[in-house]
């Protein structure tokens, strides 16, 4: 067995690469060979172990899957970042102890990924208002959790103005103005925003969550609801499945994928069913 541990080193403010070191550690004592590669390292190398283990937030895991988009060995995710919202899907609140038996012990199984114009995603995409709102965090220091992403909440929450998409699917057809959209692969992003509480990332779906637009009063109202995954019955939002479909505006849309800032005037978004292999 030999793994090759994957990190960041700037993630976690650090955090990353002393979690790194403390699996390598581990594993030299169970006599399991490992070495770490450091963001700069990542090269074809790393094809050539049993497992991969990815250590860092969401941040570093969607540039892992999009550097190694083809890659099929089993993959796992240590809690080394500020957002760990794909981490927290799989392996909930467990043990470094504990997951690393678990991992050592169980077989993989595939999980889903979406893909939005070339691009590849595991938690989602945010369109509108979470894409201003990532905009707004590149560069920032980030903090744990979601305090960073609620700080830059309050500062759009009240100047954002909705913006008019045209929406195509196989199921569908919608020209109208939005708040926000959500394409989720997994059921939260943000450091723990429930967007899609229904979501499953290996169910073949995407699940679409559509915020028409509404006052900065309700705004507000309604944030704690949405961060608790209790908005889908309110009457301001469409909730569905989907496996493709193709989002366009005559302005730029500002949008992220797993938090990752990106704008165009057009995104195709598709769901890859049992694309990577994750042992969780």
């Amino acid at each position: 067995m030999k793994i090759a541990i994957v990190t960041n080193s700037k993630a976690g403010s650090g955090k990353a690469i002393l979690l790194s070191n403390k699996i390598r550690d581990v594993l030299t004592s169970l006599s399991i060979s490992s070495k770490i590669f450091l963001e700069n390292e990542w090269s074809d190398e790393i094809y050539s172990y049993g497992f991969v283990w990815i250590v860092g937030g969401d941040g570093t895991v969607n540039y892992f899957i999009n550097q190694y988009n083809d890659i099929k060995l089993p993959l796992c995710i240590f809690n080394g970042g500020t957002g760990n919202d794909f981490y927290s899907l799989l392996y909930g609140n467990i043990t470094l102890e504990n997951q690393i038996d678990k991992v050592l012990h169980s077989k993989s199984r595939t999980i889903d990924v979406g893909k939005c114009n070339n691009r590849y995603f595991l938690n989602g995409v945010g369109i509108g208002f979470e894409g201003a709102v990532a905009k707004r965090l590149i560069g920032v220091n980030k903090f744990s959790g979601k305090t960073s992403f609620l700080l830059s909440i309050f500062k759009e929450i009240f100047k954002y103005k909705e913006q008019e998409y045209f929406i195509k699917s196989d199921e569908f057809t919608i020209s109208s103005k939005f708040l926000m959209i959500s394409i989720a692969n997994g059921t939260r992003y943000g450091g723990g925003f429930h967007v899609a509480p229904l979501a499953k990332p290996d169910d073949g779906f995407l699940d679409a969550n559509f915020v028409y637009p509404i006052n900065s009063i309700n705004r507000l109202r309604y944030l704690p609801v949405i961060e608790k995954g209790k908005h889908l019955q309110l009457d301001f939002i469409k909730y569905f499945n989907i496996k493709k479909i193709i989002i366009s505006s005559n302005k730029i849309i500002q949008a992220h994928l797993d938090g990752e800032y990106l704008e165009n005037f057009k995104l195709e978004i598709e769901i890859l069913p049992s694309h990577f292999n994750f042992i969780y």
